[in-house]
């Protein structure tokens, strides 16, 4: 099982809700919020703020594919 994180202690990451947070990205690509599909494609990122993300349970990017 993989250490999940707190938001505030991600640099590039995922929530299993469907946010992203990539803090290397555009400004407005920080933080999104993505549609997962029934094949659990993400699909469709739209900007969202920081505040009204999940706080709690985020995984870190660990850069392998």
């Amino acid at each position: 099982m993989e250490k999940k994180f707190k938001a505030t202690d991600i640099q590039i990451g995922f929530h299993p809700d469907g946010y992203r947070i990539d803090k290397t990205a555009s400004p407005m690509d920080f933080y999104t919020k993505w549609q997962i599909t029934a094949e659990g494609k993400w699909i469709n990122p739209k900007p969202t703020c920081f505040d009204s993300m999940p706080q709690e349970g985020w995984y870190k990017e660990t850069g392998n594919p």
